[in-house]
């Protein structure tokens, strides 16, 4: 019961952090949490440097986008931190780009909330056995 309230609160967190992006066709959100702290946070968006908009003039999502979870495990990346067993609480479930970076990265849980159109991210975790939860009370 204690743990459905904290993933039910770090999911409301990354579904305010979404908000944050500049995408228009989707806005996504992370936490990554490890010993009861929260370690990053990411959101979807243009590398830094570049401009905030992540269409193209067709509305297609521009090749160099990153997304909201590899944004997170690259700030973890630059701190003194490490996710060796953490926990990833994501507004939409990984790609199969962003599961190998999961895996990789020693994310050993996995909490989200919307399920992305391709689910190979998803069954590449499960493979790799990482515990995953699919949230739906948070919304």
């Amino acid at each position: 019961m204690k743990q459905k309230k904290y993933d039910t609160a770090y999911l409301k967190m990354a579904q305010e952090w979404a908000k944050l992006s500049h995408c228009q066709r989707k806005q996504v959100g992370s936490l990554i949490v490890k010993d009861g702290m929260i370690i990053s946070d990411g959101y979807n968006g243009c590398p830094s440097g570049f401009e905030n908009t992540c269409e193209d003039e067709e509305g297609n999502t521009k090749w160099y986008v990153l997304h909201a979870e590899a944004n997170a495990i690259m700030k973890v990346a630059r701190s003194t931190n490490d996710c060796k067993g953490a926990t990833l609480y994501l507004t939409l479930s990984p790609c199969k780009e962003c599961s190998k970076l999961i895996h990789q990265a020693g994310i050993k849980r996995l909490v989200y909330l919307d399920k992305y159109k391709d689910t190979t991210g998803l069954d590449f975790l499960r493979k790799a056995g990482i515990d995953i939860l699919h949230y739906t009370d948070a919304k």
